[in-house]
């Protein structure tokens, strides 16, 4: 028997590989498929099934594509009624593949379909639980996200059968069952997730708040609901992808893959509509751009954030990357649904400036230019774009927080014709929120590299704990 996590960190998530006798499962693929197939074949073994822990929200799962790329049967538990051909498995099935069994535990709660599935190995012994989103290590699945599939469902109803499923499903499994969660720390799934990507259960019960037995069910919705913020508006359209299916991601890569010249890309944005999404670092893009053009650098939470700035998954893009790293960049994309890149600059931004065309650039400053400045004008305005709950735990004193999150009611709250210094945590999601003002016409918005970690470690200024009420966060 073999299991192993394939963990991509830009999406903190968990597919997973198991074979036994030349058979092999897949569990929540990612969008881009080849390698569960490579794997494969140096295993000299057959892709038989492919489960599916739920419809996943943050991602576009490569269950469709790998099913027809190798005969793989796609498996989902009780509930679930997707358009495409697949099998639906009752609570409580063995599947066998080759001498091992997967047992199918439904665990409504974090959707209704929700299910886990318990690895039993040769001997008979129960050794592995694949969660899904119905427990992380150090955190629950958020039960708020299948809400609005009918006027019944509240997130209490949710949260109230995530709590059944954890006590009568999973706990009373052996403590020293290795789970092995859908999703780690930085998954917009849940709110406390660890950076540990698997743990013990026996460890989980003791440390996780959401498996304390001296919680009531009452209490544990209280704790599940507590804090949650609104999750990005594209979850509920690559839900929709995952139950209705999509193009492939062959496809989607043959598309994107159109290498344009200067000239030919100013054309395309100009007729098209595209969006223009430069992916180069945050810094190299200060320096020079393509007016108009938003920064979402790929070496970052590069897929959440576009699904949080990119409203329209259908939105066409136009992209300026770094030299050789375009289908990287396609691919990623169109794991959560972005499937409409049609093409990117040839050459990179050099080809566009050295064409004579138009530039824009974005001022940056460091921590030290900006306590220059505070001396001289000890009203001078900064803008905090971190999570509210990050500025909660501290923050410049008189720092404004817009977080880049609701960026839309955050450039309400802006004065267009202010001067604004604006930090992140380091200088990564600053670089977003100043790029879409700027193309929407702010054009007083000042950088501040390497953001609050300088800043605090810079010991020039005050940092104070956050003392507004939370009912008056943007």
């Amino acid at each position: 028997m073999k299991v192993e996590q394939i963990y991509t960190g830009c999406l903190a998530q968990g597919a997973y590989y198991i074979m036994s006798e030349g058979e092999v499962a897949i569990i929540d693929p990612l969008r881009e498929v080849q390698s569960y197939i490579n794997k494969a074949e140096l295993d000299k073994a057959k892709i038989k099934y492919v489960l599916e822990t739920h419809f996943h929200a943050d991602f576009v799962s490569g269950h469709i594509d790998l099913a027809k790329k190798t005969g793989a049967k796609i498996i989902y538990g009780p509930n679930a009624a997707p358009n495409f051909e697949f099998y639906s498995a009752k609570d409580g099935e063995e599947i066998k593949l080759g001498k091992v069994t997967i047992k199918v535990l439904h665990t409504p709660g974090h959707t209704m379909e929700s299910t886990c599935y318990l690895l039993i190995d040769e001997q008979g012994k129960q050794v592995a639980l694949f969660s899904g989103d119905t427990l992380f290590i150090g955190d629950v699945g958020r039960p708020d996200l299948a809400q609005k599939v009918s006027a019944e469902l509240t997130q209490d109803i949710l949260a109230g059968y995530l709590f059944d499923s954890l006590r009568n499903k999973i706990m009373p499994l052996s403590d020293d069952i290795i789970i092995y969660p859908a999703h780690g720390a930085g998954s917009a799934c849940g709110k406390k997730m660890s950076t540990e990507t698997q743990d013990t259960l026996g460890h989980q019960k003791q440390t996780n708040y959401a498996l304390d037995l001296n919680l009531s069910k009452s209490e544990f919705i209280a704790a599940v609901l507590d804090g949650l913020v609104a999750p990005p508006g594209y979850f509920p359209l690559n839900v929709m992808m995952n139950i209705q299916g999509y193009e492939s991601i062959d496809e989607v890569l043959e598309r994107g893959q159109h290498a344009l010249s200067a000239a030919a890309f100013e054309v395309a944005a100009n007729e098209t509509g595209a969006l223009i999404l430069d992916t180069r670092d945050a810094q190299t893009f200060t320096k020079g751009f393509i007016p108009n053009s938003i920064n979402i650098g790929i070496d970052g939470s590069f897929a959440p954030w576009v699904g949080a700035m990119i409203p329209d998954i259908k939105q066409k893009i136009l992209l300026v990357a770094e030299l050789g790293r375009e289908a990287e960049i396609i691919t990623r994309l169109a794991r959560v649904g972005y499937d409409y890149t049609i093409g990117y600059l040839d050459g990179g931004f050099e080809a566009w400036a050295n064409a004579g065309k138009e530039v824009d650039y974005i001022t940056s400053i460091d921590t030290a230019a900006l306590v220059n400045i505070k001396s001289t004008d000890p009203t001078v305005k900064i803008l905090d774009v971190r999570k509210a709950s990050e500025y909660k735990s501290e923050h410049i004193k008189n720092a404004q927080n817009a977080p880049l999150d609701f960026i839309n009611e955050s450039m309400a709250a802006i004065d267009k014709e202010q001067t604004y210094y604006v930090h992140c945590a380091g200088g990564y999601r600053s670089m977003i929120f100043i790029s879409i003002l700027k193309a929407r016409g702010f054009k007083n918005l000042i950088d501040i590299k390497g953001g609050f970690k300088e800043i605090k470690e810079s010991k020039q200024f005050k940092i104070t704990d956050y003392s507004i009420p939370t009912s008056l966060l943007l």
